[in-house]
């Protein structure tokens, strides 16, 4: 039997301190220890150390201390501060998900922290941070059943499993992504300098040392962030789980998707791998420390086969024709204005989505439901007249990406652009009779840019 959500004020788990300020007390552990151990005994020194130490933990218990929450009528309460006060009230009836976020402190702990994923504004107004994990699955389960109307007693629907993506399939991808090969460009640059020119290693060195490390950064994120990915389906859209030192289970909800990107680069060509993103309507601001989220969210499919994507992305935009038709390539005469990636050129449409690909090395094939189209843009740059082309750019309310029929005819621009009008017009109306995925918000308006 769950323990129901709290109607007075609950606090958060005690440890929540620890959890929450674990990477501040470990960095300044790791900077007073080698201190004291050999820089020699010093009484003042050494009461200034304590002192701050004893500062952050004091200030992590005051924080939990003024932190508490509630449920009042159709309401989730959150109060907070000491000095200056806050109290957020988050409308269950906006709660699209709730993600579930175990940093690694909180992983030794045994503790979750729950973020609420809300209509237009994602995670950054709703945060319990933290509880147990089995404290968090509950409360999940019952702010999710009140958020669809039902009781908070009503058991959570069962999820069924789609797709796992190995180990050794993510690392490869790394190790053939982009960045990996800059390192290793790198490396034989200064490998190459050692030889030719032993001088100027170190200044070499010193220079590129930003570079090698921000590469690496971003390597080490992306196989954190990605190692143990899973989808799954449930009623309230797909699960995905995945993570290394900070684990993440974040919900994609069924209507949200404003667009879907199938990224081929190069290097994955021959074992017959891509990615596939989702743009989804939420999370126009992001908390600090929630980077590796947003790379999390947008990836539907961190790696896989054609088939798996085209798998997944049935889940979400049910009917998409992702393959290309013929006569979708853009004339001969493009070649002028995208000589290395007129190859890759092509855009297609039928009565519910729109597809658009674009790219030199990395084939990019974004396609986007006409009920999300919030406007259609006809732009045509002095070259493009000069040979009779036109893009026709159409826009969602996604922040990700918009897809981008680039360097057509121009009197196909032009009828393109009459077409997609009355189609999003129609898609949108399907949409609101249930038949299709939620609409968007905002008209749809056409414009001409020259």
């Amino acid at each position: 039997m769950s323990t129901p959500l709290p109607e007075g004020w609950a606090r958060l788990h005690p440890l929540s301190p620890v959890a929450r300020g674990g990477r501040a007390l470990l960095a300044v552990l790791l900077v007073l220890g080698p201190r004291q151990l050999f820089g020699g005994l010093n009484t003042e020194q050494l009461a200034v150390d304590v002192l701050l130490f004893v500062a952050l933990v004091l200030a992590g218990i005051v924080s939990w201390r003024v932190t508490r929450w509630r449920v009042a009528g159709q309401d989730l309460q959150i109060e907070s501060g000491l000095l200056r006060r806050q109290s957020v009230r988050v409308p269950l009836r906006q709660i699209q998900a709730v993600d579930v976020v175990r940093p690694l402190a909180a992983q030794v702990l045994g503790l979750s922290e729950l973020r609420l994923v809300l209509a237009g504004k994602g995670s950054g107004s709703g945060r319990l941070a933290y509880l147990t994990e089995s404290r968090a699955a509950e409360v999940r389960a019952q702010l999710l059943a009140l958020a669809h109307g039902l009781d908070g007693r009503t058991a959570e629907p069962p999820e069924r499993p789609l797709l796992r993506v190995p180990a050794g399939r993510l690392v490869g991808s790394v190790l053939l992504g982009l960045p990996v090969v800059l390192l290793g460009g790198l490396l034989l640059l200064l490998v190459a300098l050692a030889a030719l020119a032993p001088r100027a290693v170190g200044p070499t060195s010193t220079a590129l040392l930003p570079v090698l490390l921000g590469t690496g950064a971003a390597i080490a994120r992306r196989v954190n962030t990605e190692l143990g990915f899973t989808v799954a389906e449930s009623p309230d859209g797909l699960r995905i789980r995945s993570g290394l030192l900070q684990t993440r289970a974040t919900t994609i909800p069924h209507g949200r998707v404003q667009g879907v990107r199938l990224v081929e680069p190069l290097l994955w060509r021959p074992f017959g791998w891509c990615r596939l993103e989702v743009d989804v309507a939420h999370q126009r601001q992001r908390e600090a420390g929630e980077q590796d989220s947003d790379q999390l969210e947008r990836a539907l499919l961190p790696v896989g086969s054609r088939a798996d994507a085209e798998f997944l992305l049935t889940r979400v935009l049910p009917g998409v024709r992702l393959r290309p038709p013929d006569g979708s390539q853009p004339p001969p005469r493009a070649r002028w204005t995208a000589p290395l990636s007129w190859h890759l050129l092509r855009a297609w449409h039928d009565d519910v989505h729109a597809s658009a690909r674009t790219g030199t090395f990395t084939a990019r094939t974004v396609v986007v439901p006409l009920a999300k189209l919030q406007s259609t843009r006809w732009t045509q740059g002095p070259v493009q007249r000069r040979l009779g082309l036109a893009t026709v750019h159409l826009d969602t309310a996604g922040k990700g990406w918009q897809a981008a029929a680039r360097d057509r005819d121009a009197a196909e621009a032009d009828i393109l652009l009459r077409e997609l009008s009355p189609l999003a017009r129609a898609a949108r109306r399907l949409s609101a009779s249930g038949t299709a995925s939620a609409v968007g918000p905002g008209p749809h308006e056409d414009s001409r840019q020259g």
